[in-house]
C-alpha cells in the first residue's frame, strides 16, 4: 500500500532580525540615513529535516512544547506555505482545520461559506448539497446561516468549519489545537466526529496538548522537538517520551533534590514493600510505603510534605499531605537527618505509568521542595502469573461475570 502522504526531508526556515530599536527623534532619524546598519540576522529553522510517511486509515498525534514546529508541519502539508527545502507527495484531497474562520470569507454568510469552503476542496456543487444538512444540523448555526460569518462569535465559526471540514469527506483531516476554542460539549461532539471518520479509513493528523485526547483517538504518534522528530511510533511510547520532557527527575537520574531555599534536602522519594525492600513498580492488592528523606540543614518548623498521583494525559488521581492525618502529631521542628514514611492506600489503577508529584511546604506555607517522578503499575493476573498491560482508564475493577 502506497502512503497517502510522504514528507520527504521538509525544513523550513526564516531569517531573524536583531538589531537595537532605541527612541529616535526626527533629527535622529534623518541621520541614521547615512549611518551603516548595525542590525544582524541569523537564520531560524522552525523544521529541519523531517521524513515520514502517512497511511490511509491512519490517524497520528502530533505533539511537542510550544515551537516545536508543529503548526508549521501542519501548514506545509495543508500547503498554506511552502517548505524551503524538501518535498510533499500527496495521494489524497487535504482538508485543514488550523485557525478559526481559515479558509472562510467574513463578509459571506455561513451558507456561502460552506459552497466556497467546499469548493476549494475539491468538491462539486452536488457533493457539498448532499452533505449540507448534516453540516448545517452538526455546526448548530442554522439560526444565523444567512448571515455574513464577520457576525459570528469565533466559536460559531469553529463550529461551521469543523462541520465543513469533517463531512465533506476529504482523504486526509488535518486539525490544530483549534479545538481548544470551542465549549466542552462541542469537543466532546468533534472527539466522536473524529472517531468516526478514522473508523471509516479516513487518514487524520491531529495536533493537541490534550493528551487524552490524542492517546484515544491517535494509535500512532509523532513528537517533535526544536524542529525535528524526536520520536515516532505507538501514540503510548510517544507520550511517554513526551512526559519524560517534564520529569525533571527521571529524566537526569538525580538522587536527590536541594530546596530552593538551599535549607532542607531531599532524597528523591522511594516505595518500599513489607520487607522494607525499595521497589520502582507498584502491583495492585501488595501493600507499599513512600519514605521521605529529609536532611534539614537548619531547624525548620512547620513542614508537611504531601504528593500526589497524575495519570499521563493530566488528570490528578488523588493527593495526600502529612497534615490530612489528624492522628499525627509533628515535631515542632526539625533538624538533621529525618525519615517520614506514609502508607497510602493507593486505589485500584490501572497498569500505566504515572507521574508521582511530591511537594514539601513550610510554617509559611511557602513551597521549599517541588518534584516528580514516574510509578509504574502492573497487575498481576494469579492465575496465569501474568501481568496486565496498560489499558484504558485510570481505575482497575474486576468484577464479577455470569451468565443469567
Amino acid at each position: 500500500m502506497k502512503p497517502i502522504l510522504e514528507i520527504k526531508n521538509i525544513s523550513k526556515s526564516f531569517r531573524i532580525q536583531h538589531e537595537r530599536q532605541p527612541y529616535l527623534s526626527l533629527r535622529d532619524s534623518l541621520t541614521s540615513i547615512f549611518k551603516p546598519s548595525t542590525s544582524t540576522s541569523e537564520e531560524f529553522f522552525a523544521l529541519n529535516d523531517i521524513s515520514f510517511d502517512v497511511y490511509p486509515g491512519e490517524s497520528i498525534g502530533i505533539i511537542g512544547k510550544n515551537g516545536a514546529g508543529k503548526s508549521t508541519l501542519l501548514k506545509i502539508l495543508s500547503k498554506i506555505t511552502p517548505p524551503s527545502s524538501g518535498r510533499i507527495i500527496s495521494r489524497g484531497r487535504i482538508a485543514s482545520l488550523l485557525e478559526v474562520g481559515t479558509g472562510f470569507h467574513p463578509e459571506l454568510s455561513g451558507r456561502e461559506n460552506i459552497f466556497l469552503n467546499g469548493s476549494i476542496l475539491g468538491m462539486k456543487r452536488k457533493e457539498i448539497q448532499a452533505k449540507f444538512d448534516e453540516i448545517v444540523d452538526f455546526s448548530g448555526v442554522e439560526k444565523f446561516l444567512d448571515t455574513p460569518l464577520k457576525h459570528y462569535s469565533s466559536g460559531m465559526q469553529l463550529r461551521l468549519a469543523f462541520a465543513v471540514a469533517a463531512f465533506l469527506e476529504p482523504e486526509v483531516l488535518v486539525i490544530d489545537e483549534v479545538l481548544a476554542v470551542g465549549d466542552a460539549e462541542f469537543q466532546k461532539k468533534c472527539m466522536g466526529k473524529m472517531e468516526e471518520v478514522s473508523n471509516s479509513g479516513r487518514t487524520i493528523l491531529f495536533v493537541s496538548h490534550n493528551m487524552g485526547a490524542v492517546k484515544n483517538l491517535c494509535k500512532k504518534g509523532i513528537l517533535l522537538e526544536k524542529g525535528k522528530v524526536k520520536s515516532i511510533g505507538d501514540s503510548s511510547k510517544v507520550l511517554d517520551d513526551y512526559m519524560i520532557d517534564f520529569n525533571m527527575i527521571s529524566e537526569h537520574k538525580r538522587k536527590s533534590i536541594r530546596s530552593t531555599c538551599g535549607r532542607v534536602t531531599l532524597k528523591l522519594p522511594y516505595w518500599i514493600d513489607d520487607k522494607g525492600n525499595e521497589v520502582n513498580s507498584y502491583t495492585f492488592g501488595d501493600n507499599y510505603t513512600l519514605r521521605f528523606e529529609f536532611t534539614f540543614h537548619e531547624k525548620m518548623k512547620g513542614i508537611n510534605p504531601g504528593m500526589a498521583i497524575v495519570s499521563k494525559d493530566g488528570f490528578r488521581v488523588f493527593t495526600s499531605h502529612l497534615n490530612d492525618d489528624f492522628e499525627f502529631k509533628m515535631p515542632e521542628s526539625l533538624e538533621g537527618n529525618v525519615i517520614i514514611d506514609t502508607r497510602v492506600n493507593l486505589p485500584s489503577l490501572a497498569p500505566d505509568t504515572y507521574q508521582v508529584l511530591f511537594g514539601t511546604n513550610d510554617d509559611l506555607n511557602h513551597v521549599i521542595i517541588d518534584a516528580n517522578n514516574e510509578m509504574e503499575v502492573k497487575l498481576k493476573i494469579e492465575e496465569s502469573n501474568r501481568e496486565k498491560e496498560a489499558t484504558h482508564g485510570i481505575l482497575w475493577h474486576t468484577g464479577t461475570w455470569e451468565i443469567v
